[in-house]
């Protein structure tokens, strides 16, 4: 067979449930061969399209489908600079598309192009949140029925719950929380749940950056006795040295990267072995490429993945995930916030959770399609992203 080659590439958004996404379409000279990949940057989707339309569709017109790796290093490096999440996510939809093309071509789910599966099935942990200590215990209760073995316990979101504030006058508008109270309610959360529902099932928790490095290191330490199976996103990108100080203070395990976009972000937290997993966005890094280079050079150090797998991913996204959590030998663990009904009807062929384990179909590339008539009902909303106008106290903004 001739070269195929690349003859269209466009963006399409769409928010089902109300989380814009955006899926990167590519079209090939084979009549009726297409890709699809997930570039979802929620809150920032217009700027994604134009990338994907404006810039990568005139580079990449013309040129061999096949060619994933060169292309991946022309997008990259196309613009001069490099390694921003705008540009990643974009990068990312059309290099998921290429994987998902070159699998139909070869009549193969991309986990066997990857080369093949290490597990049948990828284990998910889920979230369990709640208004109070109670509600909270019965949310896991009911994942625990559900054969899920890995729950994500929070007390009233990213944050915590919060009392009454003293806040100055004049104190801007935002989503407001306090540091010190979110830490003395989160081991109050896990010192309730072992005590009464024990130590048979892991237990993570997601602190999102919220505390100061030192307080991420204190915490870290007096969450050591409820034996976590990991705790999530202690420090941000911008503090990844205070990794070591946590590292040297206790055995509490360390997930990190969600925010991650430049290699440098976790190249020495890999090779110092300062964290246990790597939780990057596949999207904000640029697709199954990097994911997939980044999953071996993890395994070189014993760290394990656990991919980001938020509301904020599409199916597309989320098929990605589960493809590399089939073949990568460290796998850990996987992020999962579930598929809606509505969702599963735009994109039929999505994965499925069964007893704790999400499951890939076996259909050629990613086995995901998308229902365009049934998306273009759900058009995405462009406005201001409130939750991200995050504040402590005296009103200073803070990391999300």
């Amino acid at each position: 067979m001739s070269n195929i080659t690349i003859r269209k590439v466009r963006a399409i958004l769409t928010a089902p449930v109300g989380i814009n996404l955006i899926i990167v379409k590519v079209e090939t000279s084979e009549p009726g061969l297409y890709g699809l990949g997930c570039a979802t940057f929620a809150y920032r989707e217009k700027a994604v399209k134009s990338i994907v339309e404006d810039y990568f569709a005139p580079l990449l017109h013309g040129r061999d489908a096949g060619d994933i790796e060169g292309l991946w290093q022309l997008m990259n490096n196309n613009s001069y600079w490099r390694n921003g999440p705008v540009t990643n996510n974009a990068i990312s939809g059309v290099d998921m598309a290429l994987w998902d093309i070159k699998g139909k071509l070869a009549n193969m789910p991309v986990y066997d192009l990857l080369g093949g599966r290490s597990r049948p099935a990828a284990a998910v942990y889920r979230h369990a949140d709640g208004k109070t200590l109670e509600e909270i215990a019965e949310n896991v209760q009911k994942f625990r029925e559900q054969k899920v073995q890995h729950i994500r316990i929070q007390w009233g979101g990213y944050g915590g719950k919060t009392d009454e504030l003293n806040k100055p006058v004049g104190a801007p508008d935002g989503i407001y929380y306090d540091p010190k109270q979110y830490m003395r309610d989160t081991l109050k959360l896990f010192d309730y749940i072992r005590s009464h529902m024990g130590f048979e099932f892991e237990l993570l928790h997601d602190t999102h950056e919220r505390v100061t490095p030192v307080d991420a290191v204190r915490l870290a330490k007096e969450l050591e006795p409820y034996k976590l199976f990991f705790l999530e996103d202690i420090l941000s990108p911008e503090q990844g040295e205070w990794f070591k100080m946590v590292r040297s203070q206790c055995a509490t395990p360390i997930a990190n990267g969600e925010l991650y976009n430049n290699p440098k972000e976790w190249d020495f937290l890999i090779t110092n072995r300062l964290i246990d997993f790597i939780r990057v966005h596949i999207s904000q890094i640029g697709g199954i490429t990097p994911a997939r280079k980044l999953a071996i050079f993890c395994e070189q150090f014993g760290i394990r993945t656990a991919w980001h797998g938020p509301g904020d991913v599409s199916p597309v996204g989320h098929a990605a995930n589960i493809h590399l959590d089939l073949v990568c030998h460290n796998f850990g663990i996987q992020e999962w916030s579930g598929i809606r009904e509505l969702s599963q009807e735009v994109f039929p062929g999505s994965p499925e959770l069964r007893d704790g384990y999400v499951y890939a179909n076996d259909r050629p590339g990613l086995g995901i399609d998308i229902n365009e008539e049934l998306a273009a009902k759900y058009p995405c909303k462009t406005e201001a992203t409130r939750w991200t106008q995050t504040r402590i106290p005296d009103g200073t903004i803070n990391t999300p």
